[in-house]
């Protein structure tokens, strides 16, 4: 279980005010940008945790939300937030390009599509467009890396209503079709008390693409936690990729327990 914190990548305080984070953002990004460290391999690995702490901490909502997940989980914050959110997710409204375009004119650097592709590989796109005193540049993930979830639930800036509107005015303004990830599925799996405990494999039959699956249970699985099936939800459109499965864990208890909880509610109170 990976155990980053985004507050440490970016070196900033917990209560840094957005203007810090910018900030601080900007001046590792000059540090770790690939055109300043070609004999540096870990320059790329670095300034992609960069560019993820920042999309997340510099939008309120995602930031709100990790910082509850920090809460509640401590040190496994970060695995936990990266089971919910997919690239797409996270980088989806950051003003990174932007910056990376202003880096580019300053200091001569690369073109920032080509620094992305080699951040990202092919599981990325540019768009661009140009309007009467207007002129648009951005990126927007194709697909999920590998291990990454998705909440399609989250509440991000004006809710899903909104992201279509925004995704429709910048297919209008841009000429192009920007890829639509699928929708995410969930189910509900119930497993015994040492099951949960002992965790491992678990039989269970997705019943819309009518598959057997085995899924790999974590040891120590809590009640309400949920587990993902990458790919296993709804199809994408427009080169999306497929949404994911997530099972709820219901925890049975144990015959003895209910036989208990039962005869309580048949006794008269004293």
């Amino acid at each position: 279980m990976e155990t980053k914190d985004y507050y440490q990548i970016l070196g900033v305080p917990r209560d840094a005010t957005d203007k810090a984070v910018k900030e601080a953002y900007r001046e590792l990004a000059f540090k770790h940008h690939p055109d300043r460290n070609k004999d540096n391999p870990d320059a790329i690995d670095r300034m992609k945790a960069v560019n993820e702490a920042y999309a997340v901490l510099s939008h309120p909502d995602k930031r709100r939300e990790y910082d509850t997940m920090r809460q509640q989980f401590g040190a496994s914050a970060y695995s936990q937030f990266r089971q919910q959110y997919t690239d797409q997710d996270i980088f989806s409204g950051s003003d990174i390009f932007r910056i990376f375009e202003e880096m580019t004119r300053m200091h001569g650097f690369r073109r920032s599509e080509d620094v992305f592709r080699e951040f990202y590989g092919s599981g990325y796109r540019t768009f661009s467009g140009r309007r009467p005193g207007m002129l648009f540049k951005g990126f927007v993930f194709t697909g999920t890396g590998p291990g990454r979830g998705r909440r399609r639930g989250a509440a991000l800036p004006g809710g899903r209503g909104f992201g279509r509107l925004a995704r429709h005015m910048m297919e209008r303004l841009a000429g192009v079709t920007l890829p639509q990830a699928g929708e995410d599925a969930e189910d509900t799996i119930r497993l015994t008390p040492e099951k949960a405990q002992q965790g491992g494999p678990y039989a269970y039959y997705e019943r819309k693409q009518k598959k057997k699956l085995v899924v790999k249970i974590p040891p120590g699985v809590r009640q309400g936690q949920r587990i993902r099936l990458a790919g296993m939800g709804g199809t994408g459109r427009g080169g999306g990729p497929p949404g994911d499965l997530y099972l709820r864990v219901e925890i049975a208890r144990p015959l003895l327990s209910r036989l208990r909880s039962r005869f309580k509610r048949w006794l008269p109170g004293p």
